[in-house]
Order: C-alpha cells, then structure tokens, then sequence
C-alpha cells in the first residue's frame, strides 16, 4: 500500500477526495504462483471473498467518519489491482461511479451489467498480463458502457468511444510493457472527476 500511495499519488492530484491505499493480502497471481506477495482475489468466492468484504467494509467506515458522496466512488489499479478493480466494477457496480484500470483485464468471470464510465490503460508490449486479453477486456467494457461507436482521438495514445449512457471508455495504449506510467496518476485523476453515477 505505501508503493501505490508513492506512485499513484492521487492524494495530491486531488487533494478533495478521500483515498485509500488498502493492503493485499498473500494471493496466488500471474507473477506470484507461490502467493507469497501482497495481491487481491481475482474472481467472486475466491479467498472467501475476503477483499470484497474489506471493500464494503471500508466504504462502510469511510461513510461513517466522512460525508461520503454517493455518486463519486471509484477504483482504480494496476495489474492484480486492476483485476480486482473489473472485479469490483462485476459485483459493486451498483455502488461504483467509474474505474480506472492500468494492465489488468476482466477475468472469465467478470461479467459487469451496470454501465460506469471506464479508463484502461495498457501496453502493447506487455506479456505478463498479455495485451490481447487485455484488448478483449476492453471491448467488453465497450459493449457494457454501449460505447460501441468509432473512437475519438483524444491525444497521444487516446482514444475516447463516447457513451449513449454517458459512461464512456477512454483508453491509453502506449507501446511499453507491464508498466503503470508516471503520466498514469494525472490521466486517472482526472478522468474519475469528470464521472459521477449516472
């Protein structure tokens, strides 16, 4: 939690919002099949769905100790995080505005329903969470999102496919690898605060 904090540094791209940085538990993923690191379940029942009952517990708190605004909570995540982040958008939709997700893809068992506005960012070159998979995850998030028109260029490596439920998908494609981008945090940051649930 303390790296994602220092590299995704959304706490100080916008400093109104309240951000957590929750701690994974050791989970068997991609590039740990000991599961001795730090990870999240990657599909509904895994784990006894214990990272789905610390999500709703959090939330819980924070609307405790805070004026949470009901239209504007998100995930966003990179890798195993992003997995876990369509994982939410599957099973919390309802509660989600958007997501933003770097490197990661919906698992074969994701199946989300509610339409939320969706950025994901992937790299080219990237093998270890392979970028077909990941392109196939983003048609799905298209085919939700009913933004199934021609994309948008939007700027270096942005394509924007606008929405008939106004939650559109943004995607980043650059040419790297297994990467979250140091321009990554801004991108993120400000895609989530153009969403509320609609």
């Amino acid at each position: 939690m303390q790296a994602a904090a220092q590299g995704m540094h959304i706490q100080t791209l916008w400093p109104e919002a309240i951000v957590i940085y929750p701690q994974g538990l050791p989970t068997v993923g991609i590039v740990d099949p000991q599961g001795v690191q730090p990870g999240w379940q990657h599909k509904a029942g895994d784990y006894g769905d214990r990272d789905l009952k610390l999500f709703d517990a959090m939330l819980a708190t924070m609307r405790q100790q805070y004026s949470v605004d009901e239209k504007r909570i998100y995930s966003t995540g990179f890798s195993n995080g992003a997995g876990f982040t369509y994982l939410l958008w599957s099973v919390r939709g309802n509660v989600l505005a958007a997501i933003a997700e770097c490197a990661g893809r919906l698992s074969p068992s994701d199946h989300p329903t509610e339409p939320r506005a969706v950025l994901a960012i992937a790299g080219q070159a990237d093998t270890t969470n392979p970028f077909a998979l990941q392109q196939q995850s983003i048609e799905t998030d298209r085919q939700v999102d009913n933004a199934t028109g021609p994309g948008q260029s939007c700027g270096q490596y942005c394509t924007f496919y606008p929405s008939s439920t106004q939650t559109p998908v943004k995607t980043l494609i650059h040419p790297g690898g297994h990467v979250y981008p140091q321009w990554a945090p801004a991108a993120i940051a400000e895609f989530l605060k153009a969403h509320q649930r609609p």
